[in-house]
């Protein structure tokens, strides 16, 4: 948990999406101004110079001080508020994108949790295979040189100690790797006190999907409500696109003061005011509008088929997730038996060969086969854990 706090604070993936949001808030705001008119005030100067016939001319000036709007559009078929629509979609989707990149991050941060404290198990069962297989190789040694065992025999021996000596040195790269990975996620170091000794069964633990949860809890899902999103901000785009074919009716007013003298200008009298509404219809646009209309419909059909398939692969992602959960318990048992089973025969194998009833070769196969076993169960067990994870995310962050 803490290591995850950490990286939805550092991680750069994720920041990005976040500017990304309060991106799409400032375009949807600004779309919605469109909504209002826009009120300024100015104030101007015009000199004019008239000749006369004796060649001089004179210089008139007039001073204008107006507050008023211009060029607002009555928004009588929709067009403006379609637009509206439209940034606003956008926005809300941008934030299911954020949401959704926030859930891939923490199965990402924790899958790298998980397979660095594999690799830290693996790699403590490598050494101690290691030491054990040392000790084991001395006294085999000792025996050689006294005759009591083949060269074969110490052969054997010397290999399964550079096999477990390989797999060590395999498995500190590997941890090496994971806390590297790890880092990187998190955007900054991860302290030591954070990080896995061993891959326990109780850290490890995600919340069990009970039977009976209605497939509903993927409408949820941040992927699937951005497709939506997406889909209603291409419906709004054809309603914009569609009122283009109707006229358009804007208006511009203004209110102030007008004077040839700059003193007079607040004075009695000079009071002006000026409203110019103006209609523009559509006549002949080459094709332009219903060419953007076909577009808008052809971008709202992508935008289905994209919704569709976020359902569909939803889907096939929690069944796939599932399927794998009916026999990770099973596997999980037969694993702990195996290790069980091969532990009971490593030792009676010992004792055999130690009472001079069995072969050398039979204690080295046993030691092999427990090895083997133990690995695998710590593979299995990391399968488990990672498609706990893996199911917490194709429901969307989790069924509840």
């Amino acid at each position: 948990r803490e290591v995850i706090a950490l990286t939805l604070a550092n991680n750069r993936d994720l920041r990005i999406a976040a500017l990304n949001i309060e991106q799409a808030r400032a375009q949807y705001r600004i779309q919605r101004a469109d909504l209002y008119p826009a009120v300024g005030a100015s104030g101007g100067q015009t000199a004019q110079r008239l000749p006369d016939d004796s060649g001089d001319g004179d210089v008139s000036r007039t001073y204008s001080a107006t507050i008023g709007f211009s060029a607002y559009e009555l928004d009588f078929f929709g067009r403006i508020r379609s637009l509206n629509a439209q940034a606003l979609e956008t926005y809300l989707g941008t934030e299911e994108a954020r949401r959704s990149a926030q859930i891939s991050l923490v199965a990402e941060v924790v899958n790298a949790w998980l397979t660095l404290a594999a690799d830290r198990e693996r790699l403590v069962l490598a050494q101690r295979t290691f030491e054990t297989r040392q000790k084991s190789f001395e006294l085999t040694g000792r025996s050689f040189d006294a005759g009591a065992v083949s060269a074969l025999d110490l052969r054997q021996v010397e290999t399964l100690l550079e096999g477990a000596r390989a797999d060590a040195a395999r498995y500190r790269s590997f941890v090496a790797q994971d806390e590297n990975a790890l880092a990187l996620i998190a955007g900054a170091p991860v302290p030591a006190e954070w990080l896995p000794a061993t891959l326990t069964d109780s850290v490890s633990a995600v919340a069990e999907l009970p039977a009976g949860v209605p497939s509903e809890v993927l409408i949820r899902r941040p992927d699937i409500l951005q497709a939506e999103r997406a889909l209603r901000a291409a419906n709004a785009n054809i309603g914009a696109a569609r009122a283009a074919f109707f006229p358009s009716i804007t208006l511009t007013a203004a209110a102030g003061t007008a004077s040839g003298s700059l003193g007079d200008l607040f004075g009695s009298g000079s009071g002006m005011w000026s409203f110019i509404p103006q209609i523009r219809i559509p006549i002949f646009e080459a094709g332009r509008l219903k060419a953007s209309l076909e577009v808008a419909e052809v971008q709202r059909d992508i935008h289905i088929a994209q919704y569709e398939k976020a359902i569909q692969s939803a889907f096939r992602e929690v069944a796939d997730a599932l399927a794998e959960r009916a026999t990770l318990a099973e596997q999980l048992a037969a694993r702990r038996k195996l290790v069980e089973a091969t532990g009971s025969g490593f030792r009676l194998s010992e004792a055999r060969y130690k009472g001079g009833v069995d072969s050398f070769l039979g204690l080295l196969d046993a030691q092999r086969t427990l090895y083997s076993a133990q690995l695998d169960l710590i593979g299995v067990r990391l399968a488990d854990a990672a498609n706990r994870v893996a199911l917490y995310k194709a429901l969307g962050g989790g069924w509840q």
